[in-house]
């Protein structure tokens, strides 16, 4: 059976370096680190990692402000609200949680959030010096995340051959970015595959690190993982199951149980990526406090 990745514990760990960098922002420079989100609409899942986001800053001792919209809320309501935001000294970081409402733009929204602000990293100026390989960029949470997985459990992606499955601008054209550059967590040679991708199953056995980012229950499955490979799943999936509690349980992009079987190590769902991609939002706060209160 392969190795299992413990997110949980490797997330606790950097939230616990992110208090001590809070304790110390509060303490030598007389900050205290400001996250807001911005949540539009009754979206369930949305509503749940809204609040798992605001209870991690209570305990890194990060202020959390969360801004509640109605489903029919306007886009120049939002806008408005995002203005303040930029404006607001108390505030150093703020994200605007998505999908949103059909009535509202994305793009307008994330653009008009200042970038100095954006610790998700969606602002086209964020995402071109991540492009340029700018170590002060703040890289998007999730990709971040992989990377520091990987890295903290002793799988360096450097010299090996990763193939990320999945082309969002979330999660997979910034980690296949991230991991071919020249920097620590780098150094990779990277294969982006999707769904059009001939013969994707015989493309992904070549992976010594496969990322699952395809947003397809249990996609993966073990004909298409290389015997001692790496598998990071990136997917959380609600499928109906009538005999548990909830009438549904969560599943990744990969076929857990067969694909456990013969990788060398990978990330369960849920407790995989799901607690770094929180985590990385917490450094990035970090990261975005410092610059914006001129403290090393």
């Amino acid at each position: 059976m392969a190795e299992v990745i413990d997110g949980k514990r490797i997330a606790a760990e950097i939230r616990q370096e992110v208090k001590q960098q809070v304790d110390e922002l509060k303490t030598k420079g007389g900050v205290t680190p400001g996250l807001a989100v911005v949540l539009v609409g009754d979206h369930p899942a949305s509503a749940v990692y809204v609040r798992m986001k605001a209870k991690a800053c209570e305990e890194v001792g990060i202020y959390s402000r969360v801004i509640r919209m109605p489903q029919e809320t306007s886009q120049s309501e939002l806008e408005n609200v995002v203005d303040e935001l930029n404006g607001d000294e108390a505030i150093h970081g703020m994200l605007v949680q998505l999908p949103l409402p059909p009535q509202i733009e994305e793009k307008p929204i994330i653009w008009r959030i200042a970038p100095e602000k954006d610790v998700d990293g969606f602002h086209p100026m964020n995402v071109g010096r991540v492009m340029i390989g700018d170590p002060d960029a703040f890289r998007p949470a999730t990709p971040a995340g992989v990377i520091e997985l990987l890295m903290r459990s002793g799988h360096n992606p450097e010299g090996k051959r990763v193939t990320i499955v999945g082309r969002s601008n979330i999660v997979g054209r910034p980690l296949a970015v991230l991991l071919s550059q020249k920097m620590k967590g780098g150094n990779a040679t990277v294969t982006l595959a999707h769904s059009r991708t001939p013969d994707l199953p015989a493309v992904l056995r070549e992976a010594d690190i496969l990322v699952a980012a395809i947003g397809v229950p249990e996609f993966v499955k073990a004909d298409s993982v290389k015997p001692g490979a790496v598998v990071i799943d990136v997917g959380t999936n609600r499928v109906d199951d009538p005999s548990t509690e909830k009438g549904y349980r969560l599943v990744g992009d990969v076929a857990y149980d067969e694909v456990s079987k013969i990788a060398g190590a990978i990330t369960p769902v849920p407790g995989g990526v799901g607690p770094m991609t929180i985590a990385m939002l917490l450094s990035n706060c970090i990261a975005a406090t410092r610059v914006i209160s001129s403290i090393p």
